[in-house]
């Protein structure tokens, strides 16, 4: 079977450029969030009043407030107004919903910058051989804490919640300025912080996507959404010749070679499994039966983000409606 299998084997460029659209589609979506974060930075120190030079407040760090992404989308859905304090937030809090059901966890797998740096560990990780697959039944139990966290955040925020307590959050002094707290995170750091994110980093040079795997909340979210995606990479299994290429780069960890389907809520979509198959066609992308071709889903994850980028643009739901001088009385209040 093997030896019949490998003559129909593909040396085209195409599975290359493939894993290396991925590459530079994250590096790119990283370096424009860590540009962000600097504008974001100098616009904190003019509000707070350690500048006087004016930069602008990059929309864009809203990405980081999911919670608030989700309570917004709770408001809007009782209510049909749009979030005006972090709307940001909620365009791309949505966004990120939108494609996983269309394009699996297409955010995860294409966009997000945290996903982006445990890739770029785990690479590493596979080059030092460090990276060990965890027992199933260790694996199970480690899997269940993202979710344990996304069914606390869901109780909180979608039953104990009323629209009551959502308008008062919405107001709060806390949620005007949880951009500036997320930026004091990352500059401003606790002992107990640097030593979690030093944990994380340390482990996951030996378990593969250690955050993204086993606690992000966001992501057990996009993933159980994903499950509903019509899109899905099957296998040829009269075509696969066991070489297992699929599995040892798998992000999700994913036992590929197993199954003719891949429906798994841990599937990013990112095709990394496509990319390195060595047989023509064994690995597919598909939607609702019928074969894509692979470019499309990467190109349809960049046309619906940045689809519902311009509405927000051109709709007013960017752009905060919190007046500048608010923001500086806040800011000015947590920098003392």
């Amino acid at each position: 079977m093997a030896s019949q299998e490998i003559d129909e084997v593909d040396n085209s460029p195409r599975r290359g450029e493939l894993k290396h659209l991925r590459f530079v589609m994250q590096a790119a979506f990283s370096l424009f969030c860590l540009y962000s974060g600097y504008c974001f930075y100098l616009f904190y120190a003019w509000a707070s009043g350690a500048s006087r030079f004016f930069v602008p407040r990059p929309p864009a760090v809203e990405a980081f407030l999911p919670i608030s992404g989700l309570i917004g989308l709770k408001q809007l859905l009782l209510t049909g107004v749009y979030d005006e304090i972090h709307p940001a937030g909620l365009t791309i809090f949505i966004s990120a919903l939108l494609l996983a059901l269309f394009f699996r966890k297409g955010f995860c797998g294409w966009i997000c910058p945290v996903g982006f740096i445990s890739n770029l560990i785990e690479k590493i990780g596979l080059q030092l051989k460090t990276i060990k697959r965890i027992p199933v039944f260790f694996d199970i139990l480690l899997m269940s804490l993202k979710y344990f966290l996304l069914a606390f955040f869901a109780f909180v925020v979608l039953l104990e919640m009323d629209l009551q307590a959502i308008e008062e959050f919405s107001r709060s002094p806390y949620n005007l300025v949880v951009d500036a707290r997320m930026l004091l995170f990352f500059i401003k750091p606790s002992t107990v912080t640097l030593w979690c994110l030093s944990f994380l980093v340390f482990v996951s040079f030996f378990s593969r996507n250690f955050w993204c795997r086993y606690l992000c909340p966001y992501g057990a979210l996009l993933g159980l959404i994903a499950l509903f995606s019509p899109v899905r990479v099957k296998r040829d299994r009269e075509k696969c010749i066991g070489c297992q290429q699929c599995e040892k780069v798998c992000p999700g960890s994913i036992r590929v070679a197993a199954k003719d389907s891949i429906n798994s809520p841990e599937c990013l979509g990112c095709l990394e499994c496509v990319a390195v198959c060595p047989v023509d066609d064994c690995l597919k992308v598909s939607a609702a039966g019928r074969q894509l071709p692979a470019l499309l889903l990467p190109l349809g994850i960049l046309a619906l983000f940045f689809s519902l980028w311009a509405w927000a643009q051109l709709s007013g739901h960017w752009q905060s409606e919190v007046p500048l001088e608010v923001l500086q009385a806040y800011y000015r209040k947590i920098r003392m």
